[in-house]
């Protein structure tokens, strides 16, 4: 079971080594994490979710946890209900962005504070060592509901939109879960004019992975803003905690230049904020903050370090190569819906095509994220630690 607890989730193939005995296992766990024992659950469209849902929410009920189940929804979208309704936790099934047949856990503390690798998954992967089934916690079985958070989730989001104007809009959700809340939130915005992809859920991702980091699946994305001569495009990844973005050309806009467009705003708005960037990305990031008023900190790739930074800082956003961008007021949390946008919100503010501010921030050539594949790691990382410490 050790090999499925990764540095910022739990994660792996299903059924031989996420499943419903482990499901069970670790909703029996995670309570014992908690300083209370209030737990919202959600899932994502993947087919094997709502039994591995199923089996965390008897683990949870065996150990005198409550769980509160908001279904199937995105990651933001629990972490939005973790902090809105005060829970002291929360579990969100789902394996992100990748393929069908993986799948597993993103667990939180209240505020939707992360268990990482650093602090909480060690801890969980003892508790986990105990049969499923086993009462660790209060002898009376906790209770369960359902509770339907979209309409609240959407009136939140609508708030942050600023003025706006009449834009085409090609969005790719990838059969991935954020289907429901685009169409939701596009109902509010009527200048908004949506051209939709993928939209239907659909764990088994019929047309292409929802992971807009690979060039390949957003083809048919670029493809579609040139035919339907759109404002942009936005590409979403499986459980809409990441997400990327196409101008008006059909070009990709690199991950660390949305983070400069962003911030733009934000700057605009609270001058002299800090922003937080991952240290992956170009050097025109902290320069445009700076050129702009505000405090660039660079700060360590993966999302929970990033949210602890912020919140150390209280900084107002952050940006990080992979496409997670992070916001003070939704919690310190990574939210593609909310980062959709304020590239909207950005997007209207200017009397030119999106290419246009994206083209100035080309400035210095960058290879991407390289990733090496190698077959004994263990030595490889002594060589490294040795050489650096």
């Amino acid at each position: 079971m050790g090999e499925i607890f990764k540095a910022y989730d739990i994660r792996g193939s299903y059924p031989d080594e996420v499943n419903e005995d482990v499901a069970q296992r670790i909703g029996a766990a995670f309570p014992q994490l908690l300083s209370g024992r209030n737990i919202v659950l959600a899932r994502d469209m993947r087919v094997s979710s709502p039994a591995l849902a199923k089996a965390f929410t008897k683990g949870a009920l065996e150990t005198g946890a409550s769980i509160t189940d908001v279904g199937m929804t995105t990651t933001p979208m629990l972490y939005f209900a973790i902090i809105d309704g005060a829970f002291d936790g929360g579990a969100m099934v789902t394996a992100s962005h990748l393929p069908a047949d993986i799948n597993g856990f993103k667990l939180c503390r209240e505020n939707a504070i992360p268990l990482s690798g650093d602090h909480g998954l060690p801890e969980l992967k003892k508790l986990t060592g105990k049969p499923s089934g086993t009462k660790t916690g209060s002898p009376n079985e906790g209770q369960y509901k359902e509770l339907d958070y979209l309409e609240r989730y959407i009136d939140r989001l609508s708030t942050f939109v600023h003025e706006p104007k009449g834009l085409n809009i090609a969005v790719d959700v990838g059969n991935g879960i954020a289907g429901p809340e685009v169409a939701s939130l596009f109902k509010r915005i009527p200048e908004w004019n949506l051209i939709p992809m993928y939209m239907d859920p659909d764990g088994r991702f019929p047309h292409h992975v929802a992971n807009p980091l690979i060039e390949s699946n957003t083809t048919d994305l670029q493809k579609k803003v040139v035919q339907e001569k759109t404002d942009i495009g936005v590409a979403f990844d499986g459980d809409a905690d990441r997400c990327g973005f196409i101008d008006e050309k059909g070009r990709r806009i690199p991950e660390d230049l949305v983070t400069a467009l962003i911030a733009e705003s934000f700057l605009a708005q609270t001058p002299g904020a800090t922003i937080l960037y991952d240290l992956r990305s170009s050097r025109i990031v902290p320069e445009t903050i700076s050129r702009l008023g505000g405090k660039p900190v660079r700060c360590r790739v993966g999302h929970a370090f990033i949210k602890e930074q912020m919140r150390k800082e209280n900084a107002i956003f952050a940006g990080e190569l992979s496409g997670h961008y992070y916001y003070r007021d939704m919690g310190f949390t990574d939210n593609a819906m909310f980062t959709m946008i304020w590239m909207l919100n950005f997007l209207a503010s200017k009397d030119a095509p999106l290419s246009t501010s994206v083209e100035p921030l080309r400035k210095y050539h960058s290879t991407g994220e390289i990733n090496m594949q190698i077959q004994n790691k263990t030595p490889v990382f002594d060589a490294l630690e040795k050489f650096y410490t």
